[in-house]
């Protein structure tokens, strides 16, 4: 299938735009069925308007469930962004805050990593031990090799 340039007509600003055979195989490609609406330049102002504070889901036209409960842990009255379920706590923003906060003990400041001295090592002795175990094998190991040799040969 071959693609030509075609004109189409802004839905917005009524001015004509040219849909690329380039942009007619992204379009197939990506299995759009329809073509596009707005030029360029409207496009991008709409986007820009939906992205702009203000410009969220509800200026879209897109409802935000807010629901008015008690909070599990204080009482008192707040919204949440959601239905909550049955048996489930719901929490305020703070009592939220406060319960992913981490808790450290008065006085002792978080650490994200462990102290370098807390990490326990080996004593020389049990590094030793598996080396002498392994020198005390290897005579034996080469009098089996050479024995083997000797079965081989003969």
């Amino acid at each position: 299938m071959e693609f030509v340039d075609r004109l189409l007509t802004c839905a917005d600003c009524g001015g004509e735009f040219i849909f690329t055979a380039g942009e007619q195989l992204f379009f197939l490609d990506k299995q759009f069925k329809n073509d596009p609406k707005r030029c360029k330049p409207c496009k991008s102002r709409r986007s820009a308007q939906a992205a702009a504070p203000g410009g969220g889901p509800a200026a879209a036209g897109i409802s935000r469930t807010e629901t008015r409960t008690e909070c599990s842990e204080c009482g008192i009255s707040t919204t949440v962004p959601f239905k909550p379920t049955q048996g489930r706590p719901v929490l305020c923003r703070q009592c939220f805050k406060n319960k992913r906060a981490p808790v450290t003990a008065p006085g002792m400041e978080a650490s994200p990593t462990p102290a370098v001295d807390a990490v326990p090592l080996p004593s020389p002795a049990a590094v030793d031990a598996p080396l002498a175990a392994v020198a005390e094998r290897a005579p034996a190991q080469a009098e089996m090799a050479a024995s083997a040799t000797q079965v081989a040969q003969a």
